[in-house]
């Protein structure tokens, strides 16, 4: 059982409301007495290389920018000195919480990502929306950069509130699908959640035009019945590996649906009529074929979900 070994979680802040709600999801998901090490870490932005520039040619300029570095450095320890303050309230042992400011090296998204792989994190937890259109930047274009840099380490996404401690995983017949139930079961060992094991049988017509599938009905049937049988094997060793974790019986449930055309659609109706909070998936599915940096099924669940956690494994 894996509920007594410590979990190492991230949380990138910016300063924004919003990058602060991973810590009300590690409430809601964990609580204050399951076993974390949380660390809240913070990049602090580069400088405009212009101001660099001038500064060695101007003595003001570089005064002026030596009080801006202070300034960023001490705006930094004041952000992640609120957010253990908020831990704390919320129960969570100071012992177990570790405030992290680094200077930029490379980029704001791969500096995280470089961190967190190298200290072995668990996994990332961060808000898809930070400051705002003008002055953050953790406009998801930052949390997609997270993810896409990622090579090992798990990027849990949080999409709005996420207000439900219900969890849906979706399986398919891939490898990368299977790393997606062992970093669950991990993750949720010791914990109270419930997790339904979820798989939509490939439709039909994902392969074919509507119009030609709905000429052949018994062709459909046939397909969805093998496509039952091939995926029940990997739905067992998903349950197994998930009790063999330390989750109990009582915690998890399976569903296996027939899909339609949208596997991503599928896994989302998924969240709503079960109301679920958090989706674990795997990066890549079944094909092994890349779309950019994320298989299109992925892609499409992070643009559509609403109010809820994208537990993404690559």
């Amino acid at each position: 059982m894996n509920e007594t070994v410590q979990k190492m979680i991230v949380i990138p802040l910016d300063g924004s409301d919003n990058a602060l709600k991973p810590l009300n999801y590690l409430d809601l998901v964990f609580g204050p007495k399951h076993n974390l090490k949380i660390t809240l870490l913070y990049v602090l932005p580069r400088l405009p290389p212009i101001l660099v520039e001038e500064s060695q040619k101007s003595d003001e300029t570089l005064r002026q920018l030596k009080n801006l570095e202070g300034r960023n450095v001490e705006m930094a320890q004041n952000l992640l000195t609120a957010g253990k303050k908020r831990l704390i309230v919320m129960g969570f042992a100071e012992k177990t919480l570790e405030a992290v400011s680094k200077k930029i090296e490379i980029g704001i998204a791969r500096d995280i990502v470089n961190w967190s792989e190298r200290k072995q994190a668990d996994a990332v937890i961060i808000s898809t929306r930070g400051r705002g259109k003008l002055a953050g930047f953790f406009l998801g274009e930052t949390a997609n950069k997270v993810l896409e840099y990622s090579r090992s380490c798990p990027v849990w996404m949080i999409k709005g509130t996420v207000k439900e401690k219900h969890a849906v995983l979706a399986i398919d017949n891939s490898k990368n699908s299977l790393r997606a139930v062992d970093h669950a079961g991990f993750m949720l060992s010791g914990t109270d959640m419930k997790v339904t094991i979820f798989h939509s049988k490939r439709d039909l017509k994902r392969f074919l035009p509507q119009e030609l599938a709905d000429e052949f009905p018994e062709l459909q049937k046939f397909w969805q019945r093998k496509a039952g049988k091939v995926i029940l094997p990997f739905i067992q060793k998903a349950k197994d590996m998930l009790l063999e974790a330390g989750l109990s019986e009582g915690q998890i449930t399976t569903k296996l649906v027939d899909g339609s055309r949208s596997a991503a659609a599928d896994m989302l109706d998924e969240m709503k009529s079960s109301k679920a909070g958090s989706l674990f998936i795997g990066l890549h599915g079944y094909s092994s074929v890349k779309d950019f940096t994320m298989g299109s099924v992925t892609r499409k669940v992070l643009n559509q979900a609403e109010d809820m956690a994208v537990c993404i494994v690559p």
